[in-house]
């Protein structure tokens, strides 16, 4: 009966699952495939072409927002990752009791709304009297990607064990060293993983980006909010497109490089 019951709902499972993908990703297919159409309207399909690329390339402030914000990512990412991995690696060292609640903290960015987070981040800055602009932004990017690469690197020493850093102690070595050839190399997939999520996130940031960027720091989104204001066009289209892609590979990069880590076979051998 139950063995039945399990074979009537697999289709059912299998056709809403299809459903639900298909309506999160067939308007992200239709930007893509609009950002080739040789007309402006996107409603009228005239023939396939490259030329909102070619254009949107020569266009001086999209070059501007695109430098903005991969400099801005570059930094909140060495950054965030520094700060959230020598956090993961702190916090694996206290007792249960003292670092509930420092978890508690880390998390909060996390679980708090872009919105509410970016309104308190510009009335922090106001209140320090602080110009917005590139550092203020790159500061509230570096406030939410710490807790990102801090879940990642933590999840990473979790399966890592404490086993080979206390036969490292064992032989003689001294904190730094145990860093440096045993944890260091044991983690260095999830910490990759972690920068790559945080560089991702920054980039794709607006909310927060709305709120505390400065008249000459605008990134991406922000310039791509403000040209949806004045109409859909092709650029805007082929704008998304790039950035989509850019995400996509990121975030599969990063996955490869956890799915690469766990894989990995744990060395004995010590160099000390």
């Amino acid at each position: 009966m139950k063995a039945a019951t399990k074979k009537n709902q697999s289709p059912l499972l299998a056709l809403h699952s299809i459903l639900l993908i298909l309506f999160i990703y067939i308007p992200v297919f239709l930007i893509i495939a609009y950002s080739f159409n040789n007309s402006r309207i996107n409603s009228n399909w005239s023939g396939f072409t490259f030329k909102w690329y070619s254009s949107l390339f020569d266009n001086r402030q999209v070059m501007e927002a695109l430098s903005n914000s991969l400099s801005i990512a570059l930094i909140s990412t060495v950054i965030s990752t520094v700060l959230g991995t020598i956090a993961a690696i702190a916090l694996r060292r206290m007792t249960a009791k003292r670092k509930q609640g420092v978890i508690g903290l880390l998390y909060l960015p996390i679980i708090v709304p872009d919105i509410i987070m970016g309104l308190s981040l510009l009335v922090l800055f106001s209140q320090f009297k602080i110009d917005l602009g590139k550092m203020t932004v790159i500061i509230a990017h570096i406030t939410f990607s710490i807790s990102y690469v801090y879940v990642i690197v933590a999840s990473r020493l979790a399966n890592m064990g404490k086993q080979l850093e206390e036969a490292a102690s064992d032989l003689g070595a001294t904190p730094w060293q145990t860093f440096r050839y045993v944890t260091l190399p044991s983690i260095w997939p999830g910490v990759l993983a972690g920068a790559i999520m945080a560089f991702t996130l920054s980039i794709d940031d607006f909310m927060i980006s709305f709120f505390v960027a400065g008249p000459n720091s605008t990134t991406l989104p922000i310039y791509i909010y403000g040209l949806v204001k004045r109409g859909i066009s092709p650029e805007i289209n082929a704008l998304c497109t790039l950035m989509i892609i850019l995400s996509v590979m990121l975030i599969v990069l990063a996955q490869w490089l956890l799915n690469r880590g766990n894989g990995e076979k744990k060395s004995s051998m010590l160099p000390f």
